[in-house]
């Protein structure tokens, strides 16, 4: 990715070359990008698009890097429910919205709740498909917290199914990676589903 830039604003600088793709792609559909509602699109798209892909630009890791030890004895699970996201999906570019459950058994140390959603976001913002996205949350809490067990679900509408192609509205796409204790132990998986609401 091209470095981060800034104007004396401290808005971001976007290379002329990202400026002409943009109006390149305008041009094609048949607009006129001269015209003045979309003079100024191509900077305002470059700039949302590099919001949307800041992942790329962070290790998600690094938000379990602080933990603590002292839970009194906690030695259940611990779940994050329905935390909204969004990503777009690598194929089409199109957003993918929804929500995701997050939960670990831990073993002898946990982490702040919002480091959860933090190591969802890092991941979710760039482009993805949502069964890498899945696999990603569940193996990062997996190798950094080590607990006993990782249960991530996603449940999330895609764009570019919804507005293109078949344009089938209202349909949500799950997709689940369970480790350790909650991958082994029927019972364990069937409790974490049921706190999840599934």
């Amino acid at each position: 990715m091209d470095p981060v830039e800034l104007d004396t604003d401290g808005k971001i600088l976007v290379p002329d070359h990202v400026l002409e793709a943009v109006r390149t792609l305008i041009h094609w559909t048949g607009e006129d990008t001269s015209r003045e509602g979309l003079r100024d699109t191509p900077r305002r798209v470059a700039r949302a698009w590099k919001e949307y892909c800041q992942g790329y630009d962070e290790d998600p890791s690094v938000h379990l890097s602080r933990t603590f030890d002292e839970v009194g004895g906690y030695d259940e699970i611990v779940l994050l429910r329905d935390i909204p996201f969004q990503s777009h999906c690598e194929h089409h570019m199109a957003p993918i919205t929804g929500k995701a459950s997050i939960a670990y058994l831990p073993r002898n140390r946990v982490v702040g709740i919002s480091k959860l959603a933090r190591v969802l976001h890092g991941f979710a913002r760039r482009l993805q498909v949502q069964e890498r996205l899945t696999a990603e949350v569940a193996q990062c809490i997996w190798e950094h917290l080590q607990p006993q067990g990782v249960a991530v679900v996603i449940d999330a509408q895609h764009g570019c199914m919804t507005g293109r192609g078949v344009r089938t509205p209202g349909v949500g796409m799950v997709t689940s990676r369970m480790l350790g204790c909650f991958l082994d132990d029927q019972r364990s998986r069937k409790e974490v589903l049921s706190l999840m609401g599934y």
